[in-house]
């Protein structure tokens, strides 16, 4: 008779039935009535102690480890432990050209400044935001009056950022004591904090120390600090002691730090902005004249615990160094949120292959300005990739290319198994679609897989019986209009292989001079030639050889093409071929999946052989 304790169900019902089976095999408890025993409540204090101490245990091992982790302090935890810099709120960031016209006007100075913290109000649809320049900016009139304020390179741009100035004072114990400086603000922007340190209180003379993320060289003089989130939410401000990364403020010292407390990615997209800056002469205020360069962007929120989770351990290997196409994704990732998504590859893997390249694809987020997204790759190429790359490394930036679908889906139906008509089940199956292409396949180095997605279709109600789905893909070309053009259009994959019944390769359709019709590209029957039809003349041949495409390479290759109109409303042309494998296609280096709704279809079939019909 089995006298042990099974200890691999932990819920509380199981325990307490483990516990009454251990005892009724017992001879003092021979045909003894539990449920209706006082002992039954003993077991369920028993039961109740023992779930919760597994319940415990589980959760603790879970979040000992940075893969299973679930709170976001045992991440903090495990991240500070790999040396990972977990990013902070960042503040939105605009750019103006602030100028004044002082033509005519008497006494005006020859230069005036704008000083540091100088307020404009951005608003957008969350409301207004604040915005303050942290740096001072020099206008100099250029002998008709007319003034521009430039920054200290000479650049026509002033710079304000999102957020409200906080100052946090602390003063240095004892040297023998661990000195801890918490700042308590879950909204500080650290990339805007600026720390010095003051030999006394009363002094005004000042060192100011730098991040250490920016250090090239560090010694027992250096004055570097550290501003890294605790798990609390909280900030914490660390020095060296002479040996790990420089120089501490040493006893009776004071250290001022000041930082942006911001809203993040609340105070993106402002448009309108307005300040209550001006210049008195002679008693006349004039207002500066401020227009916006770009909408505001750049603000974004801390660090999702699933991006510390992924790139962690990526900053860890990385090492403060870029050698692989990781310590790229990973240093990016870390640095600039307005990048939502990050594909690497070295040139040895690019087509064509260039060796001492490293290709870099970013997606970032919707809204961001063309100037935003050129500061990013401006940062990153300065900042980073000259400074902690290998120097024979160059990067190569490349927009995402964006590969889309045309699903063709036909789902069989049993209605005695469904409450939902057939044009429903088509609407809800088509929302599954979408919500595959935006929820599983969105972003870089994704794969396609039909087996998955029609599994999930199947699911979605009793009644769908089976599904099928026909697969192609589509690349979009914008040609020059009225002039003959040679061009390239690279699929992700190999495409299918010319067939003697089927068109293989079709686009759609555009205008060609002397042509009265719509036309269109099509491979020939059986070849990989590419001509031209009028589908409006029952396709005849318009232009018999405009170029080839290459199944295995995947590519079309199109020569003097000359479109003169393209029909639709749009600027471009689509091309379409079935994949050479339908089931998998997997995007490589720069491609992104979309699905393309106007060109893809689910059609509905009752299957009849199974309905019940009443006599």
């Amino acid at each position: 008779m089995a006298t042990n304790i099974t200890s691999t169900a932990l819920d509380f019902a199981s325990i307490k039935t483990s516990l009454k089976n251990y005892l009724k095999a017992k001879t003092e408890f021979a045909d003894y009535d539990f449920e209706g025993s006082g002992l039954s409540n003993i077991l369920d204090v028993l039961a109740y102690n023992t779930h919760f101490n597994g319940l415990i245990a589980n959760l603790a091992t879970n979040e000992s480890f940075l893969h299973t982790a679930q709170l976001r302090s045992s991440l903090v935890s495990h991240a500070e432990s790999l040396g990972f810099d977990i990013r902070s709120k960042t503040s939105s960031q605009v750019k103006f050209t602030a100028s004044m016209n002082l033509a005519g006007v008497s006494g005006r100075a020859h230069t005036y400044t704008m000083p540091i913290d100088t307020v404009f109000t951005g608003t957008n649809e969350e409301g207004s935001h604040t915005f303050r320049t942290l740096a001072a900016y020099t206008a100099t009139d250029d002998g008709t009056g007319s003034y521009t304020f430039k920054d200290a390179d000479g650049t026509a741009a002033v710079v304000a950022y999102e957020g409200t100035n906080v100052t946090k004072t602390f003063f240095v114990g004892e040297a023998s004591d661990r000195q801890v400086y918490i700042i308590p603000d879950d909204a500080i922007d650290t990339t805007s904090a600026v720390v010095k340190v003051y030999s006394s209180p009363t002094s005004t003379d000042n060192d100011e120390y730098t991040v250490l993320s920016k250090a090239i060289k560090v010694d027992s003089n250096s004055r570097y600090y550290t501003l890294r989130e605790t798990p609390n939410g909280s900030y914490e401000l660390n020095f060296g002691d002479g040996v790990t990364f420089g120089k501490a403020p040493e006893s009776g010292s004071k250290i001022v730090v000041t930082y942006l407390r911001t809203n993040g990615g609340l105070a993106n997209g402002c448009k309108a902005f307005t300040t209550q800056k001006a210049y008195s002469i002679g008693g006349t205020a004039y207002a500066v004249s401020i227009v916006p360069q770009t909408n505001s962007a750049g603000g974004g929120d801390k660090q999702g615990i699933e991006s510390i989770r992924q790139n962690a351990p990526s900053a860890f290997a990385a090492q403060q160094r870029l050698v692989t196409p990781e310590d790229y994704r990973a240093t990016i990732a870390a640095n600039f949120p307005t990048v939502s998504d990050i594909s690497v590859w070295g040139g040895q893997d690019n087509i064509p292959i260039a060796y001492g390249k490293v290709y870099i694809a970013l997606d970032f987020n919707e809204g961001l300005a063309a100037s935003a997204k050129q500061v990013v790759k401006d940062s990153i190429k300065t900042n980073f990739s000259d400074n902690l790359s290998v120097m024979s490394i160059s990067p190569v930036f490349v927009d995402p290319t964006e590969t889309y679908f045309e699903l063709s889906t036909d789902i069989t139906i049993n209605p005695d198994l469904t409450s939902r008509a057939s044009q429903t089940m088509e609407n809800i199956t088509n929302e599954k679609i979408l919500s595959y292409f935006s929820d599983t396949i969105n972003g870089f180095g994704k794969t396609f897989r039909r087996s998955n997605l029609l599994s999930d279709i199947d699911e979605l109600d009793d009644g769908i019986l089976n599904s099928k789905m026909e697969v192609k893909v589509q690349m979009r070309l914008i040609p020059v209009l009225n002039t003959d053009t040679a061009y390239e259009i690279i699929f992700p994959v190999p495409l299918a292989a010319p067939d003697d019944q089927n068109i293989t390769i079709e686009s759609t359709s555009f205008d060609v001079a002397g042509v009265s019709g719509k036309c269109v590209v099509r491979n020939k029957l059986s070849t990989n030639t590419l001509q031209i039809v009028n589908i409006d003349d029952s396709s005849s041949l318009v232009t018999d050889n405009i170029g080839t495409y290459d199944a295995a390479k995947g590519t079309i290759e199109l020569t003097n093409f000359n479109p003169t109109l393209i029909t639709g409303g749009v600027d471009y042309i689509k091309f379409s071929c079935p994949p050479q494998n339908q089931g998998t296609v997997k995007a490589l280096r720069a491609f992104v999946f979309k699905h393309d709704a106007d060109k893809s279809r689910v059609t509905s079939t009752v299957d009849r052989q199974g309905v019940r019909v009443a006599l």
